[in-house]
């Protein structure tokens, strides 16, 4: 990178905190509000219109290069190519074709692409590309991927893994709720990419356990919702600390105003690349609000939940999860609950079971609208009526993914009808509305709802057998079972987040 891309970051970087409001020009000082900011195109007049929300995408001073047809024409490690084969990836999707060719050239990109659209690897296989052949030094990585929750930071991980032993990079994920002692190991042990959420990777910056200095490709994914989440000042804070005339890839399924000050401060002249505005836009995907009695929406709720097949639930709070789970295992439905207040180590063995079809419904809060992935999920259920348009479209993300087809469904209360119709036309999604009841031919026909069995069950942990140490013989006494339990863990205030 030459020099002049360096002062441009740094003199950027100082104008940021003067120009960190939502309005304002890609290149200029902030404007008083939407209309009196210089157009991106240069001439005078009003900024670009962008849609309620969101924030108009900056135009590419130089060209991008063109979208390419096949893996095989992309400048990638022979080894890459190779995995990509192993693991059955032979087409690129849509997003990757985009960006691929412009990532591996050292291009800043901002991409934005539905859920399920294939992010991951657009921006995973530049960085490992970008990064092959190189070693780090202890508590120096250099690559970062930057990620909202611990969710997304294990599926990120779990995507790139592979194609990261193919190259013979080491990949850590830094995360909250699991041992920073471990995690620290593993940073002074050597590695060249990390993965993390910003809350803990900062805590381990403050330890003197990591140094972000010989960062040279640094990725946001899903920066909208780290600024949703209060992340902003953290993530600000490791952007200055890494190579400022190092590349930057920002990727989400949604970009609004909150992502305007990210890109602006720190991406030169991106490559753009924006697919499906809204997850809203796909088109194998169904939207119906429910409208249902206050009374009736508990029955309405079970009967959906005991359906032949998977659903996630999301509702509101914490508590909420746990009572509704608690009433559906009563039911005989076979429910678990994933909510902040959960462990790591619950929450990994709950989405395990969920995948694996061991828990048939998922009962959550917003901490799984994104980061999952389960193949083959058809529906989700808001019974708690999202706020937000955005947590709307990111719930419903969970369904229809790569090309797959699914429903999203709202229960609505006649006191929460309006607010829908509002969430909906800010969403930009026309849904199908129906008058349902539990027991009713409404509810089967757009849910697969049914009665549940009324046999209450109960979601053990699978069995796992403890290898016989070597030498062990059967004569020693046995020590009873009630000794060998270990007692539940507890988790801490700080593991919530």
């Amino acid at each position: 990178m030459n020099r002049t891309r360096t002062n441009d970051r740094f003199a950027r970087t100082r104008k940021g905190a003067a120009d960190s409001g939502t309005g304002g020009s890609r290149f200029g000082s902030p404007a008083p509000r939407r209309s009196a900011g210089p157009s991106r195109s240069g001439g005078h007049g009003h900024r670009p219109v962008a849609v309620q929300g969101e924030f108009a995408l900056p135009r590419t001073v130089t060209p991008a290069l063109p979208a390419v047809e096949g893996f095989a024409d992309l400048d990638m490690p022979g080894e890459l190519l190779a995995a990509l084969s192993a693991q059955g990836v032979t087409v690129p999707f849509p997003i990757q074709a985009a960006t691929l060719p412009n990532s591996l050239a050292g291009r800043d990109v901002l991409g934005r692409g539905r859920t399920g659209s294939g992010k991951t690897l657009a921006f995973g296989l530049a960085l490992l590309a970008r990064t092959a052949g190189r070693r780090a030094e202890p508590r120096q990585p250099l690559g970062l991927v930057l990620v909202p929750t611990r969710e997304l930071a294990q599926q990120v991980t779990d995507a790139l893994a592979p194609y990261a032993r193919s190259v013979k990079l080491r990949l850590v994920t830094v995360v909250g709720g699991m041992s920073i002692g471990r995690q620290a190991s593993a940073l002074r042990g050597g590695a060249e990419v990390v993965v993390a959420t910003p809350g803990r990777l900062k805590d381990l910056i403050d330890r003197g356990d990591c140094r972000l200095d010989q960062v040279s490709g640094t990725v946001l994914d899903e920066a909208d919702q780290m600024a949703d989440m209060g992340f902003m000042p953290q993530v600000t804070a490791l952007l200055d600390q890494v190579r400022p005339e190092g590349q930057r890839m920002l990727f989400s399924a949604t970009l609004d105003r909150n992502v305007d000050l990210l890109v602006r401060r720190y991406l030169t002249d991106p490559v753009v690349h924006s697919v499906d505005p809204s997850a809203g836009a796909v088109t194998t995907m169904e939207h119906h609000v429910l409208h249902v009695h206050g009374a009736d929406k508990h029955a309405a709720t079970t009967e959906i939940a005991a359906r032949n097949g998977r659903v996630i639930m999301f509702l509101d709070t914490k508590h909420a999860v746990d009572r509704l789970t608690q009433d559906l295992l009563s039911s005989g439905v076979r429910a678990a609950a994933l909510h902040g207040g959960k462990s790591q180590p619950q929450r990994t063995r709950t989405l395990a079971q969920f995948k694996t079809g061991h828990v048939t419904v998922l009962v959550a809060t917003n901490v799984a609208a994104r980061g999952i992935h389960v193949d083959n999920l058809d529906l989700v259920v808001n019974v708690d009526p999202p706020t937000d348009p955005k947590d709307y479209l990111h719930r419903g993300g969970r369904t229809a993914r790569a090309g797959e087809a699914g429903s999203v469904v709202t229960l609505v209360t006649p006191g929460q009808r309006r607010g829908m119709v509002r969430l909906m036309s800010d969403a930009g999604i026309r849904p199908q509305t129906t008058q349902v009841s539990s027991g009713g031919e409404a509810l089967r026909r757009i849910t697969g709802a049914q009665a549940p069995t009324g046999i209450p069950v109960v979601i053990t942990a699978p069995v796992t057998e403890r290898p016989k140490k070597r030498g062990a013989t059967s004569r020693g006494r046995r020590r009873p079972a009630s000794a060998t339990r270990r007692p539940a863990r507890r988790s801490s205030a700080g593991e919530a987040a």
